[in-house]
C-alpha cells in the first residue's frame, strides 16, 4: 500500500516538484523560508531549533499518530517533492523511505550516520546494551535496528550538529546562524545529558521494564538494562511464553515499577504490574507531543522522563 501510494502520486508530483526550486541553495534566500519536511517528532524539534524563523518545517508523522506506522497520502508526497530539505532515518519510516526515493532524493537528509544507530533488539523486546562486542555481533542477526537514537542526549548531540551543517549547505546566506542554533542545541543536550547522569547514578533497581523497546540507547548510556514488553515497533505484543518470562524477571530482580508510554494502550503493562505487584508508571519515547504529554517540547518531556526514572527506579 505504501509503494502503491507514493507510486499513484509520482507522476503529477513531477510535474509539481518542476515549479520549484531544485537548487538546494536557494531554498532560505532572500524572504523565502527553507522548506523543510521532517519525518518525525525528534527530528521536527531540532529542526525547528537549528533553523528558528529562517525555517517552515512540515511535520510527516502528525500529532498523536504513531511514527512506526506512518502512511503518507498524495498531498504528504506532493509537500516532500517540493521541499529544499527532507530529514528522515532511513529504515524507520517504510513509506517515507519509499517516498524519498522517488521524490526527493536531492533534498533527503538521512540522519542514520550522524545517530549512530549501533544496538539491535530482539521483537520480544530485549536489547542487547551491556553485551561485549562478540556477544553483539552472536546476537546481530536475532534483531531489528534499533532506531530511538533522541532517547540518548549524547547521539542526539551529533545529530543538531550535522542538520546545522545541512541547512548551511541548502541556504549558505544564513549558514552562520543556523550553526550558532545548532552550538546553542548541542550546549541544551549537553546539560541534559549531565542531569541525567547525575540523577541516575545511584539506583537501587538498574531493571528497566518499558512498554516497547525504545529506550536501548538511554539505559546504554545510563547504566540501566531494558526489557521491553513490545518489540522496538510498539505493535510488534508478545506472546504467552514471552509475559510469563518478563513477569518471573519482574519478580527476580524486585522491580518496582512497569513503564507504559503515551501512545499506546497501556494494558499489558498494567496486566504485568497487577500479577507482580509492581506500579505502572508512564515513560515516554518521545515518538509524538499531545495533549497527554508531559511537556510541550523534547526537552521537558525528557526532564519529566527523568524525575520518573528516578522515582521507579529508586534512585538517590
Amino acid at each position: 500500500m505504501k509503494r502503491a501510494l507514493a507510486t499513484l502520486a509520482a507522476a503529477p508530483l513531477l510535474v509539481l516538484a518542476g515549479c520549484g526550486s531544485s537548487d538546494p541553495g536557494s531554498g532560505g534566500s532572500g524572504d523565502k523560508a527553507l522548506e523543510v519536511s521532517a519525518a518525525f517528532y525528534p527530528l521536527q524539534w531540532v529542526s525547528q531549533q537549528v533553523g528558528g524563523d529562517l525555517v517552515d518545517v512540515r511535520a510527516m508523522t502528525k500529532p498523536g499518530a504513531e511514527p512506526h506506522d506512518l502512511e503518507l497520502t498524495p498531498k504528504d508526497v506532493g509537500e516532500l517533492a517540493q521541499s529544499d530539505v527532507v530529514l528522515y532515518l532511513k529504515g524507520f519510516q517504510p513509506a517515507v523511505d519509499d517516498a524519498v526515493a522517488s521524490q526527493a532524493k536531492d533534498a533527503a537528509f538521512d540522519v542514520s550516520a550522524d545517530a549512530d544507530l549501533s544496538l539491535t533488539a530482539t521483537e520480544e523486546g530485549h536489547d542487547h546494551a551491556g553485551e561485549s562486542a562478540q556477544e553483539h555481533a552472536d546476537h546481530a542477526h536475532e534483531g531489528s535496528q534499533d532506531p530511538h537514537f533522541w532517547l540518548d542526549p549524547v547521539r542526539f548531540e551529533k545529530v543538531a550538529t550535522a542538520v546545522g551543517e545541512r541547512f548551511a549547505t541548502a541556504d549558505p546566506e544564513h549558514a552562520a546562524t543556523y550553526r550558532a542554533n545548532a552550538s546553542t542545541v548541542v550546549g541544551e543536550l549537553k546539560a541534559l545529558d549531565a542531569e541525567f547522569r547525575t540523577g541516575l547514578a545511584q539506583c537501587e533497581s538498574k531493571e528497566l521494564v518499558t512498554g516497547h523497546a525504545a529506550f536501548a540507547y538511554l539505559a546504554q548510556r545510563y547504566g540501566l538494562s531494558q526489557e521491553g514488553i513490545a518489540g522496538i515497533s510498539p505493535d510488534a505484543e508478545p506472546d504467552a511464553a514471552t509475559l510469563r518470562d518478563l513477569a518471573a524477571h519482574i519478580e527476580e530482580h524486585g522491580v518496582k515499577t512497569v513503564y507504559s508510554e503515551t501512545l499506546v494502550s497501556p494494558a499489558l503493562a498494567e496486566t504485568l504490574a497487577r500479577e507482580t505487584g509492581a506500579t505502572v508508571q508512564v515513560l515516554d519515547p518521545i515518538e509524538g507531543i499531545t495533549d497527554s504529554s508531559a511537556g510541550t517540547d523534547y526537552l521537558e518531556v525528557m526532564r519529566s522522563n527523568l524525575a520518573t526514572l528516578e522515582k521507579g527506579q529508586q534512585c538517590r
